[in-house]
């Protein structure tokens, strides 16, 4: 018997007696089919679900890969972070699930109170890499006999929170380790920050600049900051002369090199000859005569180039290292006081766990690798040319705030196109209407059902479809007729597997505030359930966010993949599954915008502790009201109020006492929901459906903490620092 069947007996009765067509043709019953095996191309299929484990979980998820050192998967199924990297000890590992219900949970229950979507930092990854980025260079200048030193700047356009750029200045500062601007408030808070940093520690001024930019530099050079001010455009040069003139202030210059080096991916297409920055050979020829022209040719004396971010292999690195070694040579050679190769960005991160050279997503090569073949190159070429090694700086941001920041947030519900029964299509009303055209489409899906033919009953089913659709916006057919048809052809599609079998997964987002990259330029981050871990997915889906446009949404995942595996949502309105976007502390943040006045995340800032869950909330702030993006766009909340108010009493407190109580209490409510945050309030975030265990979880305040104190900390019901703000309107 064929596969698909038809089920005479059974279907037939659905049908009223002797029902039929215009014409007296008698509608061929409707039928059922016996049950059809469906394959999947999912490698996790043949894994009963009763044996999942984490570890399959790891491996589905690639999370070894790109989460390598910092991230894995405990024995509850939760994302473990560990935040010392490979040095982590297993009692140091921080549970992601506990500390996202600390910062979301309600007051009343222990929690943070805050909303999510949720932006957790981890300090301590970001102290690990740059320690690691260091000690890469460190070994490499030891192993090859290298006699000068690493010393790197971070480009703070990568993210530019302000605790960010602190803790970067902090923990680098016992490695001379500085900053890059590109723009004045760049450079005003590189100043002010590197005020508390290594004397030694350079402040690169990169960008295009006009008269107040190179002023902001010199004076930032008077107050005794390690400052160089690179010219991007040969222009410059003559305001830096003239302003330091003025200002008696001898600069440090540096020129940014085109070279003909660059690679062939996205984040190269600002390199080579044909890029928007830097000085042609032509040009470095004349910025050298006019120093020495006005004996300033001392002041020359850093070279800078960046053949582009995501380099995808050390052998391309070393040859634009090589080439712009050479350029430092000959400037050497005209005369130039040099000192110091600043080789740009590109120190890539692996988004995708491949660790392939063929993609955007992924490099070839890690910290170690990176090192040595930059070291190499330079000694290489110094050595031949007789010249003593320069100091080697890099501006590597990517790779080192990417790891540091997870973006958190709520699947709130899914969608997906549920197949009806037999019973349920409405078939009565299939016998009126149909053209003959569609009636021999509905009687060729018969014939091909008996024959087991799944290629012809799709066609004719499409075809039946088309047809009834036409007719429908003829008028010849009403809706319950076509909602018979629609449910009729899903039950058919559904039950020979050419179903598409995904998901919606209704998520507590906006991809163009929090997730830009993925809109903008195709970017793809590692995006995984932070918990539920050591269950099998046993669906697949795309992720929707809360905008009206249609491409917000998330629909291509590391590994290729069109679709995420994800498991069912518990509970009739979802909420309280989370899911994590990883690797994304580099430019996210900056260059998110406010697509339908959404407003950024919360945030909060991660220790870890001694203490019983070992971590400690250091910092906690909420996400920006709906008043707060309102004032974005010029709008005044304030303002907008009072008009709302005046209109409740005006059509609502006209009436008696009670009138007017209702009124206030509805302008009061008004007045909440300016301080609101944009997002939707999930039903898990409610205080009475909350289950939490406090016990060691705290707060304290990032100047009080220590990790003595920290462990000597049980249980306190924390509190995000400062009482709520919130408006007060009276209606009187």
């Amino acid at each position: 018997m064929p596969a698909l069947a038809c089920c005479v007996d059974g279907a037939a009765a659905l049908l009223p007696p002797g029902y039929a067509l215009a014409g007296d043709t008698t509608l061929p019953p409707p039928f059922t089919f016996s049950a059809v095996t469906i394959t999947t191309d999912d490698a996790s299929a043949a894994v009963e679900e009763t044996n999942w484990s984490p570890s399959l979980s790891t491996k589905l998820f690639k999370i070894d890969g790109w989460g390598f050192p910092y991230f894995g998967v405990n024995n509850a199924g939760d994302i473990s972070v560990r935040p010392h990297g490979t040095a982590t000890m297993s009692h140091q590992e921080i549970d992601l699930l506990k500390v996202v219900k600390k910062a979301s949970d309600p007051k009343c229950c222990g929690g943070l109170g805050l909303q999510l979507p949720l932006v957790v930092r981890f300090p301590d990854v970001l102290k690990n890499r740059l320690e690691s980025l260091h000690a890469a260079f460190d070994g490499a200048i030891q192993s090859q006999g290298y006699e000068s030193h690493y010393q790197g700047v971070y480009p703070v356009k990568c993210n530019q929170d302000r605790f960010v750029v602190e803790d970067i200045v902090e923990f680098g500062s016992p490695f001379r380790f500085g900053l890059e601007a590109g723009s004045k408030p760049e450079l005003l808070l590189a100043m002010s920050c590197l005020c508390k940093g290594n004397r030694e520690a350079f402040l690169v001024c990169n960008g295009f600049k006009d008269s107040e930019y190179i002023t902001l530099a010199l004076v930032a050079r008077k107050l005794a900051l390690n400052t160089v001010i690179v010219l991007e455009q040969e222009e410059e040069l003559d305001m830096v002369i003239d302003i330091s003139k003025k200002l008696c202030i001898r600069p440090v210059i540096g020129v940014r090199a085109k070279l003909r080096t660059k690679h062939s991916g996205h984040f190269g297409s600002t390199s080579g000859d044909k890029g928007k920055f830097g000085l042609t050979t032509i040009q470095i020829l004349r910025v050298v005569k006019k120093l020495e022209q006005l004996d300033m040719l001392d002041c020359l004396q850093l070279l800078h180039f960046h053949i582009g971010s995501q380099i995808p292999t050390t052998e391309l690195l070393a040859d634009g290292v090589g080439e712009a070694a050479q350029i430092y040579c000959e400037l050497l050679r005209l005369g130039a006081q040099m000192r110091v190769l600043d080789i740009g960005g590109g120190l890539g991160i692996d988004y995708d766990g491949s660790k392939s050279s063929d993609s955007d997503l992924s490099v070839a090569y890690g910290l170690e690798e990176y090192a040595a073949a930059v070291v190499n190159a330079v000694k290489y070429v110094c050595d031949r040319r007789g010249f003593k090694h320069p100091v080697i700086c890099s501006e590597s941001g990517r790779a080192i705030v990417s790891h540091h920041s997870i973006l958190i947030f709520e699947a709130i519900g899914s969608t997906s196109h549920c197949t009806p029964s037999l019973s349920s299509i409405g078939l009565q009303y299939l016998g009126e209407g149909l053209s003959e055209e569609t009636l021999a489409d509905y009687q060729n899906i018969s014939a091909a059902t008996i024959r087991g033919d799944h290629e012809a009953c799709l066609l004719y089913t499409e075809q039946f479809k088309k047809g009834c659709v036409e007719q429908f916006k003829q008028g010849t057919l009403g809706i319950e007729q076509l909602a018979a048809v629609d449910g009729l052809c899903d039950l058919i599609t559904e039950t020979i597997g050419a179903k598409d079998p995904v998901k919606s997964y209704n998520v507590n987002l906006s991809v163009f505030t929090s997730i830009p990259d993925f809109w903008g330029i195709e970017q793809l981050f590692p995006i995984v359930p932070i918990h539920r871990l050591d269950e099998k997915p046993t669906a697949r889906g795309i992720l929707s966010d809360l905008t009206c446009d249609s491409d917000g949404k998330i629909n291509k995942f590391i590994g290729g993949e069109s679709s995420l595996p994800l498991h069912e949502l518990e509970g009739q309105n979802g909420g309280g599954y989370y899911l994590g976007m990883f690797l994304g502390g580099a430019y996210e943040e900056a260059l998110g915008g406010f697509h339908n006045l959404f407003g950024g995340p919360s945030v909060v800032r991660v220790l870890q502790s001694d203490g019983p869950h070992g971590f400690a909330v250091t910092r906690a702030v909420s996400g920006p009201s709906c008043a707060d993006v309102l004032r974005v766009m010029q709008h005044e909340p304030q303002l907008m109020f009072e008009t709302l108010k005046h209109r409740v009493l005006e059509f609502c407190g006209q009436h008696d006492d009670d009138s007017v109580v209702n009124a206030a209490g509805l302008a009061n409510s008004l007045a909440r929901s300016f301080d609101n945050m944009p997002y939707l309030v999930s039903s898990s975030s409610c205080c009475l459906n909350a289950v939490t265990n406090n016990e060691g979880f705290y707060y304290c305040s990032g100047d009080d903490f220590s990790a003595d104190s920290a462990s000597a900390v049980t249980s306190v019901a924390g509190s995000v620092a400062g009482e709520d703000e919130h408006w007060s309107y009276c209606c009187a």
